[in-house]
């Protein structure tokens, strides 16, 4: 070992030098294994935050789904089943295979609108009818227009047609025979809420009505100016839902305000 002796300062002195010395390297020893440790504490934490969303992403992945989840749906507050097509594929589909005699099919009073269809409707209240019709609102172009309401109507299932004098109509668009129940100035509201690790979309309305409901986290969708993309963010984070892509599939089209959750009064 080689030890360096400055002959200009006593033997105490050069040992009073050494000892300084080595108290600071053991004080940087002691910091740098403080140093070590915090940063085995941080990258442990990353580790368990990304391991807990990971599991969060795989349970909204495995989260078993419906048929009816395909299309926009949604309970009434009586629990009847209501569905409506995302596109004129979908619309085709609903109206061929899934619309019954005892079915409801709504309609916005605009062009460019998603139909409907209330399952068992034909004997359903006027309150839960009600519901539909603001459901139909939402999903329809009076939303990208900016709209604040927008006429609904209803109708049966021998009302609907395919065919006219002058041929068959094309997909997703259908011909409408006979009186209407109109439902006047709807307005366009929905609101969201996380259920089971599943998220709803459903007509505010329906969700004032519903005791259970009223008490859960949720927001409030009404026309705005945030783009859907950025809108789907804030939903996101305020119901703690982390699939985007779901959130997105269930906006409707134009921009949207998001808004804190309240309680209303049911109807």
């Amino acid at each position: 070992m080689e030890v360096k002796i400055d002959f200009t300062k006593s033997a105490q002195e050069n040992a009073n030098d050494y000892y300084a010395r080595a108290k600071k390297l053991s004080l940087k020893r002691e910091g740098a294994q403080r140093a070590i440790a915090e940063l085995k504490k941080k990258l442990s934490d990353l580790a368990s935050i990304r391991a807990s969303a990971q599991a969060a992403r795989t349970k909204v992945q495995a989260a078993p789904k419906e048929w009816y989840e395909k299309f926009h749906t949604f309970f009434t507050s009586s629990g009847m089943l209501v569905i409506g097509g995302r596109d004129a594929h979908q619309n085709e589909m609903l109206i061929s295979r899934h619309f019954e005699d005892s079915d409801l099919f709504f309609h916005a009073n605009i062009f460019g609108a998603s139909p409907m269809i209330l399952k068992g409707g034909r004997d359903a209240p006027r309150s839960v009818r009600e519901e539909v019709a603001q459901f139909a609102a939402c999903y329809s172009s009076a939303w990208k227009d900016g709209l604040s309401v927008v006429d609904v109507y209803a109708v049966r299932r021998e009302q609907v047609s395919k065919s006219t004098s002058k041929g068959s109509l094309g997909t997703g668009s259908f011909l409408i025979s006979g009186e209407r129940d109109w439902y006047r100035s709807i307005p366009l509201s929905l609101a969201m809420v996380v259920v089971g690790g599943k998220l709803l979309s459903l007509p505010s309305i329906a969700f004032g009505r519903s005791v259970a409901d009223r008490t859960a986290r949720h927001v409030v969708l009404t026309i705005g100016n945030d783009k859907k993309s950025d809108a789907a963010k804030k939903i996101a984070k305020m119901l703690g839902y982390g699939d985007l892509d779901g959130i997105m599939q269930q906006l409707p089209t134009g921009g949207i305000r998001v808004s804190e959750g309240y309680a209303p009064s049911p109807n």
